[in-house]
C-alpha cells in the first residue's frame, strides 16, 4: 500500500529565550490544508520549533511520506545528521559530559519518525516563501496571546 504524500510546514517563536513561545503549523496534503498553532509561558525557541513538528506529525491520521519544511538548523540538522539518534543510543548525552537538551521532545518526535517516513528540508527564515511566513505569523500570534500554558518538560 502506498503511503500518502503530505508536506508540512512548521516554525518555532520565542518573545525572549526563555519567554512566552509559540508554534505553528500549515499541512497539506492534496487539495487539503489544514493549520495548527500553540503557545506556552517560559518555553525556548528550539522547544517551539519542536513541538510545531510534533504536532504536525500528530495530526496524521496514519503512517505518511512527509516532506517537512523547517527553518530551525537545531531540528534539520539533529535529524538529518543523526545527532538526536546517536544521543538516544548514548543515553541522551551529546557527549561525554554534556546532556542533550530537550529529551521529552526529541523521544516524541523519534517515535513520529519511526511511524512516518519524514524528509526533512531547511528553508531560510524569513526570506519571503509563502508558507514558512504564514508559519511564522502562527507562532508569533500564539506567542503573544495572554493565559498560556506552562510548558511542562518531562
Amino acid at each position: 500500500m502506498t503511503k500518502k504524500e503530505v508536506v508540512l510546514y512548521t516554525d518555532g517563536a520565542c518573545s525572549g529565550n526563555p519567554g512566552p513561545g509559540g508554534y505553528g503549523v500549515v499541512l497539506i496534503y492534496g487539495e487539503h490544508r489544514k493549520e495548527m498553532s500553540g503557545g506556552y509561558q517560559d518555553t525556548t525557541n528550539n522547544r517551539m520549533e519542536m513541538l510545531a513538528a510534533i504536532r504536525g506529525l500528530e495530526a496524521l491520521k496514519e503512517p505518511c511520506r512527509v516532506t517537512l519544511y523547517s527553518d530551525s538548523r537545531y531540528l534539520v540538522d539533529a535529524v538529518k545528521q543523526g545527532w538526536a539518534r546517536r544521543w538516544k543510543a548514548n543515553n541522551w548525552m551529546r557527549n561525554k559530559k554534556d546532556p542533550a537538551l530537550n529529551v521529552d521532545l526529541w523521544k516524541k518526535l523519534l517515535d513520529l519518525l519511526d511511524k512516518h517516513d519524514v524528509d526533512f528540508q531547511w528553508v531560510k527564515g524569513h526570506a519571503g516563501h509563502p508558507e514558512n511566513e504564514r508559519c511564522d505569523v502562527l507562532a508569533t500570534s500564539a506567542a503573544a496571546k495572554g493565559d498560556l500554558p506552562p510548558d511542562i518538560r518531562g
